[in-house]
């Protein structure tokens, strides 16, 4: 396997890494193996490192979806796909108009969400660790 190729392996354990903390030890590991080969690579991963491993903040079932950038990229080939094909829309509405339609759609054949009762936690602020939710402590009496 060359350099290259253990590299690119060496990134995806980092995303695919159990918890936030085993991820976190692969990033260290990740430096300290390629740093010299790629410096580049290393310090955009080690300095965007919270922003990198965020998703471990969600519900664990919510990763798959988190650590895609998929949804945005389908979306869009579909209308670059009719755009072309139509050479484009003529006026501001009709372009409006073909991407809404497209779009719309579009979803019918998108991924649902997985626990999608979870989304509810998420926007009213629950904090999660390991994937799972954390119980807010009781307020003891003094």
């Amino acid at each position: 396997m060359d350099k290259a190729t253990a590299a690119k392996k060496a990134i995806q354990d980092i995303y695919n890494a159990e918890d936030k903390e085993h991820a976190a030890a692969a990033v260290k590991a990740f430096a300290k193996q390629y740093g010299a080969k790629f410096p580049k690579a290393v310090k955009k991963i080690v300095d965007d490192e919270d922003e990198l491993l965020a998703f471990y903040d969600f519900p664990a079932e919510h990763w798959i979806h988190l650590r895609t950038t998929n949804p945005i990229e389908s979306t869009f080939a579909t209308l670059r796909l009719r755009t072309k094909v139509t050479k484009g829309a003529g006026s501001r509405a009709a372009a409006l108009a073909m991407v809404f339609k497209l779009v719309e759609s579009a979803q019918a054949r998108w991924r649902a969400v997985n626990a999608p009762h979870l989304v509810a936690l998420v926007r009213a602020g629950a904090r999660f660790e390991r994937g799972e939710l954390v119980e807010r402590p009781e307020a003891h009496a003094a």
